[in-house]
């Protein structure tokens, strides 16, 4: 058994559900620990039947020390500096589980991620990298060489003292700005190949494709499997992603995306999307975080709405690079 966490509040239920749907449609043999970071996801969540996760509420899951430091930061910024502390909880109140990973509520699996494990082997901690395209390689610079989106680690001697190394730092600092040395929670992991031991960096191109990367490489379907180059694609990282009225999706950032990954991979996602959104609507009406199909949405929101809304985000450097139309959700079960 494979042992996953991670963390989203109720604005990133219809994202956590694609997550823990995907994982254990590719990854049978998994777990996935959810924290819930305010009460509305952990009641909606509740009434799922989510066989193969454990719910947290954030009542059970906060210490003192992430209580006094939680006024200081942002949601995101809080998020952020709990990453290593959901990490540290699993392993403090499940004593079974020998290892533990680490997932952003934002992707979605398309293949098992066994041949992540398979090539790390014994590795006490394991990273991917960004790889970034050219034109972003100033970014391993001010954001990190590595992605904070999969990180596992092993109940021993390294892990844990990198975990309880990460989690001091965090919450020491944790900030959406760039300094020279920090970024978030994400560039603590710059120097981590010297300064603990046995670190693993995953080499499969399948793992961790996503919006900074995916354009240098060839992607193709074989049996309905998609391929980067010679690697089956295991999971991408939907960063960047805004769902709005009129049932479209954006990606934003400047990414360059290409006719394949817009059909293969986002088309899909959405979808994803649209069936977790109808999900929680049948179960709460009022639900209205990500309004995907949402009736009252698209009554609610004139053209001129919209318009003021892409002007906006333009102007403040969000360029709109691709529009999608979400398909119709269908009754389908996962």
């Amino acid at each position: 058994m494979r042992h996953y966490v991670t963390l989203f509040d109720s604005n990133y239920l219809t994202r956590g559900l694609t997550l823990y749907y995907s994982l254990i449609r590719h990854a049978q043999e998994s777990h996935l620990w959810i924290i819930c970071f305010d009460d509305l996801a952990y009641q909606l969540l509740s009434q799922f039947e989510l066989e193969q996760a454990t719910l947290v509420s954030l009542a059970q899951f906060e210490d003192e020390e992430l209580l006094r430091i939680k006024p200081e930061r942002s949601q995101k910024e809080y998020c952020w500096t709990c990453t290593p502390s959901v990490l540290l909880y699993v392993l403090k109140t499940a004593p079974w589980v020998d290892e533990i990973t680490y997932l952003d509520a934002d992707l979605m699996f398309f293949a098992s991620p066994e041949p992540i494990f398979a090539e790390a082997k014994g590795a006490s901690i394991v990273l991917t990298e960004h790889r970034y395209i050219p034109e972003l390689a100033d970014q391993a610079i001010t954001r990190g060489l590595y992605n904070v989106q999969f990180v596992r680690f092993r109940r021993d001697s390294e892990g844990l003292k990198a975990l309880n190394w990460w989690r001091d730092r965090c919450n020491n600092w944790c900030f959406d700005r760039i300094e020279p040395d920090r970024f978030g929670d994400q560039k603590y992991l710059d120097d981590w190949t010297e300064r603990f031991q046995n670190v693993h960096v995953v080499q499969h191109l399948g793992a961790g494709l996503a919006p900074w990367n995916a354009s240098q490489y060839n992607l193709f379907k074989k049996s309905s499997q998609l391929y980067v180059e010679s690697d089956a694609l295991i999971f991408y990282h939907f960063h960047a992603i805004g769902i709005y009225w009129f049932n479209f999706g954006y990606l934003r950032g400047g990414y360059p995306i290409t006719a394949q990954l817009k059909n293969w991979i986002y088309c899909p996602y959405f979808q994803e999307i649209a069936r977790a959104h109808q999900k929680l609507v049948a179960l709460y009406p009022q639900f209205e975080s990500e309004p995907v199909n949402s009736k009252a949405s698209k009554r609610s929101v004139s053209v001129y709405r919209l318009l003021e809304f892409i002007v906006r985000e333009i102007s403040q450097g969000q360029f709109f690079m691709r529009l999608f139309r979400l398909p119709i959700a269908s009754s389908e079960k996962h």
